[in-house]
């Protein structure tokens, strides 16, 4: 099922993505408490244009909140011009917060891997630079021994043509996006590069994890 699912994913992953924040508290364990005392998690993804990629997570169950930003590099308050020209270290990435209770960290990290290419090193379709790495961003040991452990199945598995070449490697900072970035494909959806690119995108998620998706 992982390969068949894998390899669905790889012919949706081609378009490019090119024409390119509830108050909580943290405690040692990355959980956070939300005013209405309900726990969440958070977690970290790199997998290419996060226009593309909010929009998927978006409509996950237990989702609570995505926002698109930057992670990974050595600028403080990197700006998405700067982002641009990959020499900031970061890469485009999503922040999720989300309710453990209804959907877990495995399940994320399994939409995480089969709604981009992960064999494509510094890549995704059209969109080359560091900047679009695949990166899993870990805030805890484990997220680390979860993703660690996907991975290897997957490629134990042999479920893409192609060795994943996905980076995991600890949280440091998280940088939001500007504004303008943020909950792009629901804001701009009747603009031609939502209706053309990133549309497709979710409607064939949509297919593949109609188990997961929020109700309408």
């Amino acid at each position: 099922m992982i390969k068949n699912l894998a390899i669905a994913f790889i012919t949706f992953i081609a378009l490019s993505c090119n024409a390119q924040k509830s108050k909580t508290t943290k405690d040692s364990n990355n959980m956070t408490t939300t005013n209405s005392s309900q726990k969440t998690d958070t977690a970290t993804f790199g997998n290419g244009c996060f226009w593309c990629t909010e929009a998927v997570f978006q409509e996950l169950k237990g989702v609570l909140k995505v926002t698109s930003g930057y992670s990974g590099g050595t600028v403080e308050n990197p700006t998405y011009k700067q982002v641009c020209t990959g020499t900031t270290g970061h890469a485009e990435c999503l922040q999720i917060v989300y309710d453990p209770s209804v959907i877990s960290y495995d399940e994320l990290l399994e939409v995480f891997w089969k709604t981009h290419d992960p064999t494509t090193l510094n890549r995704q379709g059209n969109d080359v630079g560091t900047q679009y790495r695949s990166v899993v961003f870990y805030h805890s040991d484990e997220q680390k021994a979860k993703a660690e452990k996907y991975k290897d199945e997957l490629n134990k598995a042999g479920a893409y043509p192609d060795p994943i070449v996905t980076i995991i490697e600890p949280f440091t900072k998280f940088y939001p996006a500007e504004d303008y970035h943020q909950n792009y494909f629901n804001e701009n959806g009747d603009e031609p590069y939502c209706r053309l690119v990133i549309r497709p995108k979710v409607e064939k998620f949509e297919k593949v994890f109609k188990d997961k998706l929020k109700k309408n």
